[in-house]
């Protein structure tokens, strides 16, 4: 069964690939610009996975892993960091955050789409 799913990046063609890919594979999918925008959307629906770029206007998706920790509905659910970022400092403060996984970009779609099986496994 597919899963809800929400894409957050500032640029509308990583949203349109990541959407593409797992819409292919039965998920739903469902998008955000930036942090802000990602926060507005996910306090009127929920998602079985956050997938979130780094580095974003307005709010980063580091600061976005930090606030939906934060809220008692989102501690359990997974969220990828899907990011060109590859400097260790940010991945750990990725991980402190609470960030489920790291994806660099570009992705393979069949990579995206096994590290999503794998952390809405249930």
């Amino acid at each position: 069964m597919g899963k809800r799913i929400i894409t957050v990046d500032d640029a509308s063609t990583m949203r349109r690939l990541v959407g593409y890919t797992l819409r292919g594979v039965g998920h739903e999918v469902i998008e955000a610009e930036d942090g802000v925008d990602a926060l507005r959307v996910l306090g009127k629906e929920r998602v079985d996975l956050v997938i979130t770029d780094v580095n974003m206007p307005n709010m980063d998706g580091i600061e976005l892993v930090r606030r939906l920790r934060a809220l008692p509905h989102f501690k359990l659910t997974p969220i990828l960091l899907l990011t060109t970022e590859s400097d260790p400092e940010k991945k750990r403060q990725g991980k402190e955050a609470g960030a489920t996984g790291w994806i660099t970009k570009p992705f393979q779609p069949d990579q995206l789409v096994a590290a999503v099986s794998k952390v809405t496994a249930s």
